[in-house]
């Protein structure tokens, strides 16, 4: 115990920042916890409400204070917008990346920090060592260093992951020791202010329709679409295009002609990329000397793969060691050297 920390916990509602704050209570240290709303809207399908009573009641049960805050005008302003401005341009932007960078780790820091604490505490599943630098969680299927590459070692050196150490069923068997009211909530999945939502459904109210062609490299027309924004790449599901042989993948599109490119089979070589550029390149200690090798994750469910980082006209090339699929415009693709997590780029 250090009794000169005062740890802020972003407690959501659920079970995993619960037994962040019943770790660190238990452990002595002084613990205050914060409910951020980051939405206005509030259904069936986003439940803000119900996660701030679920809050309620875990920190009554802990015995530390709750305080909540609404961070909506900031997350639509530098998180959402930015999903919407990513979509027009025909990319894929990742939304719980920037939440963490712009909201949990800069405004929700700053005001926890400016009402007296001295560290961030969240449930994310990850590792801060000695160093302060970021390494995976010890549960592999639950580590979510991926989403924290944008940290540098200063803002790593005033936050906690009780987590990390811990696998989720683990996490589970403790709520459920400590009799915390949320030890059997399901897990919220996909992005929060979308919910059980269709994502085209949702983003339409803030995208125009724009009528557009299905396309083969050659150009072949297979069927029309409401617009280009609404598909990524190796996308098959909605694409509705039927005819003999293999299902239909994205493979690329022209935002300005409102394309959508197609070809068939889950493994055709146009969705398969040797090599591709980052931008927007974030390292968590210093610098690496280039060119660097390393694994690659280019997206979070996706197993790290061996490549070469080097830089070519001011920005980086990332060769992989075996061609990639679906390689996506937007998506953060991040390195690792083993358990540590060096930073990442925005794939070009």
């Amino acid at each position: 115990m250090s009794e000169e920390k005062v740890i802020a916990v972003g407690l959501s509602g659920g079970v995993d920042s619960a037994v962040t704050a019943y770790l660190l209570k238990k452990e002595g240290y002084k613990v205050i916890a914060f409910f951020m709303k980051n939405w206005e809207e509030d259904d069936e399908n986003c439940p803000a409400e119900q996660d701030y009573l679920d809050a309620l009641a875990v920190s009554e049960k802990i015995g530390i204070p709750l305080y909540s805050f609404n961070f909506s005008k900031e997350y639509f302003d530098d998180v959402f917008q930015d999903l919407i401005d990513g979509l027009k341009r025909g990319t894929t932007p990742n939304p719980d990346i920037l939440c963490n960078k712009e909201i949990k780790f800069s405004v929700f820091m700053k005001k926890a920090l400016s009402l007296g604490a001295t560290h961030l505490a969240t449930g994310h599943y990850a590792r801060i060592n000695k160093d302060f630098l970021l390494e995976r969680g010890v549960d592999k299927n639950k580590d979510q260093s991926y989403f924290l590459y944008t940290l540098n070692q200063d803002i790593l050196r005033q936050t906690l992951f009780p987590l990390g150490g811990y696998t989720k069923p683990k996490i589970r068997e403790i709520a459920e020791l400590a009799k915390l009211p949320v030890f059997n909530k399901k897990d919220s999945t996909g992005i929060c202010f979308i919910g059980k939502r269709n994502f085209g459904d949702f983003v339409s109210k803030y995208l125009p329709p724009a009528k557009g062609t299905f396309r083969t490299s050659c150009g072949k027309i297979l069927g029309t679409h409401k617009g280009a924004w609404f598909y990524t790449i190796g996308q098959r599901k909605g694409l509705c295009i039927g005819g003999p042989g293999d299902a239909w993948y994205v493979v690329g599109k022209d935002i300005k002609e409102h394309i959508v490119y197609v070809a068939q089979g889950e493994n055709n070589k146009e969705l398969f990329k040797k090599s591709t550029v980052g931008t927007d390149e974030t390292w968590i200690g210093d610098a690496p000397k280039l060119p660097l090798r390393c694994t690659v994750k280019i997206r979070y469910r996706s197993p790290d793969v061996p490549c070469t980082v080097s830089r070519e006209g001011g920005e980086l090339k990332i060769e992989f060691d075996d061609p990639q699929r679906a390689v996506t415009p937007d998506q953060s693709m991040v390195f690792y050297d083993g358990d540590l997590c060096l930073g990442g780029a925005l794939i070009k």
